[in-house]
């Protein structure tokens, strides 16, 4: 069975969902890519202790502060993308790091001389389980603050309420990022 319930945040209206193991899924209701995506039909709006850890979470976040833990979560994508979600996971609070970097992670792990950093690109984006797990904190190699589902001055919200300096990275005028 899959559940929903709803959190008013200040960068707009989020949707958290999730099973009985944990959280699915968290996305913007407005302006993002992949809002609800995945979700049957049969999702009913329930109380779960995962939502009130998430929307704990989220409140000591949204304060501009890392709360330092993790709500219950439960990854449903590929081997692949659970993997890049857990690197994600690690990237500290006010850090960002390059979809690059990420692939010599996966690639040093596995052997490989190099990764792709569009396979990696890829699997950020389709992050079900957005800020909780830092997609926003992975920037191009060229200081482009780009694909991010959510929207891209969301992205930036996100950043910089993490004390990163945004000044140094550039938006993007045109593509799916925005």
């Amino acid at each position: 069975m899959i559940y929903t319930d709803n959190y008013e945040s200040p960068l707009g209206s989020i949707l958290l969902a999730g099973d009985e193991e944990g959280l699915t899924g968290l996305w913007f209701t407005q302006g993002s890519r992949h809002s609800g995506a995945g979700l049957k039909k049969y999702a009913l709006p329930r109380r779960m202790d995962y939502f009130d850890e998430a929307k704990e979470w989220l409140n000591i976040y949204f304060s501009g502060r890392d709360p330092g833990f993790f709500p219950r979560i439960h990854m449903t994508t590929s081997d692949f993308c659970n993997r890049v979600g857990q690197i994600m996971c690690n990237i500290p609070f006010g850090e960002t790091v390059t979809y690059g970097w990420i692939a010599a992670q996966i690639a040093k792990e596995r052997g490989l001389e190099k990764m792709s950093a569009q396979a990696v690109g890829g699997a950020v984006g389709r992050n079900p389980i957005s800020i909780i797990i830092p997609c926003h904190r992975v920037v191009g190699s060229n200081h482009s603050l780009t694909g991010y589902g959510g929207g891209i001055m969301r992205k930036k919200a996100l950043l910089e309420l993490e004390g990163i300096d945004t000044s140094r990275f550039t938006i993007p005028t045109k593509g799916t990022a925005l």
